[in-house]
């Protein structure tokens, strides 16, 4: 028999834990289905500055806050990668591994994934010289020469905590200016490890005795390789929806999810949250405001 829900919720960030904070205040019997880590990306962030009344914390520290506020009123939460889901007056959530469960709303909030490095050999050398997250992998690059490609508030934030580990920082960006906010781009530009390459891409890794040594990059203007020497990169060029699971007529061409304003999809019964939709701005505060007007708007449905 079918394991039956009010609410299944899938996603463990900051928008699907929000979200089951207000579902479970509503009395709503809520599962929580998360494919990796609790916290989703914040687990993965050395620090946050900019959620309000916490001038700074930790991002693994934020999110364990999250996950225990969140199984507070008791929610369920497991691990599991969701197949597919099904409309209908019941919804029905398919995992990878053949479970079904049943539920009479579903809040997707899975979030994004980082895109991958689009060079030859970046796949076999991701974990050993390629990295996609600086709080997990930033202590094996003590006092080495890193480089970090992308132009974002990730990639800059991830700069700064990298530049108190490694001996030198060096920053590829594809445009002349960042993309983040300018409280951060100023923390970069006043850091003396960081070094900034502008109007450059990643050409070609340099590979000597079965290590990564180096990158060659490729100027956007004039063509010209030049080589950075280097132990390790981290690129942070972007993400994409995780929601393969979603059926398409619910998505824009890029894959998010098309909601209106009280986080509906299409779909009676289904809503969306956090950095999977279709919105300008993804941040923890936005991810939380999804999650509550989204708990919210099911709460109202489920009770007519």
């Amino acid at each position: 028999m079918n394991k039956q829900y009010d609410l299944i919720i899938i996603g463990a960030g900051p928008a699907g834990l929000t979200a089951a904070i207000y579902a479970t205040r509503a009395n709503l019997k809520t599962l929580i289905i998360e494919a990796e880590v609790n916290g989703g990306k914040l687990s993965k962030t050395y620090e946050i500055e900019n959620y309000p009344g916490i001038k700074a914390i930790g991002g693994l520290e934020l999110a364990n806050q999250l996950t225990e506020h969140a199984l507070k009123f008791d929610a369920e939460l497991i691990s599991g990668k969701v197949e597919k889901i099904q409309d209908g007056e019941i919804k029905k959530v398919t995992l990878k591994n053949g479970e079904e469960l049943e539920a009479k709303a579903i809040i997707i909030a899975s979030g994004t994934k980082e895109r991958t490095l689009d060079l030859d050999h970046a796949d076999e050398y991701t974990g050993r010289g390629i990295s996609y997250c600086a709080v997990c992998d930033g202590f094996f690059y003590r006092n080495k020469d890193i480089v970090i490609i992308g132009g974002g508030n990730s990639a800059l934030e991830e700069a700064l905590y990298l530049a108190s580990l490694a001996k030198k920082v060096t920053i590829i960006i594809r445009r002349d200016v960042f993309r983040a906010e300018e409280s951060v781009v100023d923390k970069v530009k006043a850091n003396d490890k960081i070094e900034i390459i502008t109007k450059s891409l990643p050409y070609e890794l340099c590979i000597e005795n079965d290590r990564i040594t180096g990158l060659k990059i490729r100027n956007v203007d004039t063509d010209e390789i030049s080589t950075v020497e280097c132990s390790g990169i981290f690129p942070y060029i972007g993400a994409d929806p995780m929601t393969d699971f979603v059926p398409d007529e619910l998505l824009d061409k890029k894959g998010y999810i098309i909601t209106d304003l009280q986080m509906a999809t299409k779909a009676k019964g289904i809503y969306a949250a956090g950095d999977c939709i279709v919105k300008d701005l993804r941040q923890v505060v936005t991810a939380c405001n999804d999650g509550a007007i989204a708990a919210d708007s099911a709460a109202k449905f489920l009770k007519g």
